[in-house]
């Protein structure tokens, strides 16, 4: 969406009338967004009760109703939304001063995560804090802070983006820092996501090409080092590399070949709401990490594209909101307006690929829709900001004053 000043060269113009205050046409804030944030956060309340009716049939939830879940993230999306009330009503300009307080203040709690008794652990994985209440998970806010920590970085050392040991090196050593605590609880995918924010927000920043393409190449390697050393993610990735083979369906490849049926069985227009046969306990984690199978096998190709469509108007929307700020000097603003777009687009992007069978399996679930509290929480958090961005953007396009 573009925005412009109206024009009164033309003849057929109506004068202003003297001591009458015209009022602009452009709306307050972006309604359609919102629009868009809201509808895939009830279409995503759906489809988690869709997908999760079922699971007091088995042992491990035999004591849940049939709406637990449902009831849950209803709750989720409740404070998700008051929480992104509050956040819009915060100034960039504070955000950029806490902005590395944030990222620190992140990082002790991921610290906290690995510590013995503090930290929650659930299928070998150590990633939450629990708060008797509710869990947080500190790698879904450093999704968020990393946004504001980058784009305040190369705002503050933007002479010095060209040079290796001003510039770049300190970032690095900052990221390669969370990377390894993510790596220790372990959360690969959540470490892909925050490096891919990372060095996007640098690249848009201006950094120096040949540093940019070293890191890059240098960050494969780690990825591929990883796997390498590690038995289990290695089974993982040839078990992707071939999921029907018996051996591999009944074991790592579990997940992708389920998932893949269901897609199948969902052809064109789905089976109906309600009506999946994968969420019968055939299908693990499919209220969370594989819920757009679910969306494919009852809605068919329809219902995920309508799906996809929806993410990317909002990363294209993203994008456009920074360009605007950038172009009204609004640097920072402009930096972590497509920091964010960055962060839900490869989110999205890697949970529907993992889906898909496209890449492999992955904990990470698909914003503003799968169950889960943190991440819905800082889901809207993240676009209530960029919500914020776009609304000062209009306030200095009107000549008004934030």
């Amino acid at each position: 969406m573009k925005f412009a000043l109206p024009s009164f060269s033309s003849s057929s113009q109506k004068a202003p009338i003297p001591g009458v205050v015209q009022r602009s046409k452009m709306m307050e804030y972006d309604q359609p967004l919102v629009w868009v944030v809201v509808l895939l956060m009830l279409f995503g309340m759906v489809m988690v009760y869709s997908a999760s009716i079922a699971l007091p049939d088995s042992p491990k939830y035999a004591n849940y109703k049939n709406f637990h879940f449902l009831i849950r993230q209803a709750a989720f999306v409740s404070v998700a939304v008051i929480a992104g009330f509050l956040v819009f009503r915060v100034r960039i300009e504070t955000w950029q001063r806490l902005a590395p307080y944030l990222f620190v203040a992140t990082l002790v709690l991921l610290v906290l995560v690995l510590v013995p008794g503090v930290g929650k652990g659930v299928n070998g994985a150590r990633r939450w804090l629990s708060f008797k209440v509710f869990n947080l998970q500190p790698s879904e806010l450093m999704k968020l802070f990393v946004v504001l920590y980058a784009a305040d970085y190369t705002v503050r050392k933007q002479e010095y983006m060209h040079k290796l040991t001003k510039g770049f090196l300190p970032m690095t050593v900052a990221i390669g820092f969370v990377g390894l605590l993510l790596l220790l609880e372990p959360d690969l995918g959540a470490f892909g996501v925050i490096v891919c924010i990372a060095m996007g927000i640098l690249f848009l920043g201006g950094i120096n090409g040949i540093w940019f393409g070293g890191i890059g190449a240098t960050l494969v390697g780690i990825f591929s080092m990883v796997i390498i050393l590690s038995p289990w993610r290695r089974e993982r990735i040839f078990a992707y590399l071939n999921p029907w083979d018996e051996e591999n369906a009944l074991g790592k490849a579990y997940q992708l070949s389920h998932s893949l049926i269901a897609f199948g069985r969902g052809e064109l227009f789905g089976v109906g709401l309600g009506g999946s046969v994968e969420k019968l306990h055939y299908l693990p984690e499919a209220h969370t990490d594989f819920l757009l199978a679910v969306i494919g096998e009852e809605l068919g190709f329809v219902g995920v594209l309508v799906v996809v469509a929806m993410f990317y108007w909002i990363v294209k929307r993203a994008f456009e909101i920074g360009r605007q700020a950038i172009a009204i000097d609004l640097t920072f603003a402009g930096l972590a307006a497509k920091g964010i777009g960055i962060w839900i687009g490869v989110q999205a992007f890697i949970n529907m690929g993992v889906n898909l069978g496209l890449l492999p399996t992955k904990g990470l679930t698909l914003p503003l829709m799968s169950y889960g509290g943190s991440g819905v929480l800082i889901n809207c958090v993240g676009l209530a900001i960029l919500l914020r961005i776009d609304y000062e953007n209009r306030v200095l396009m009107r000549g008004g004053r934030i």
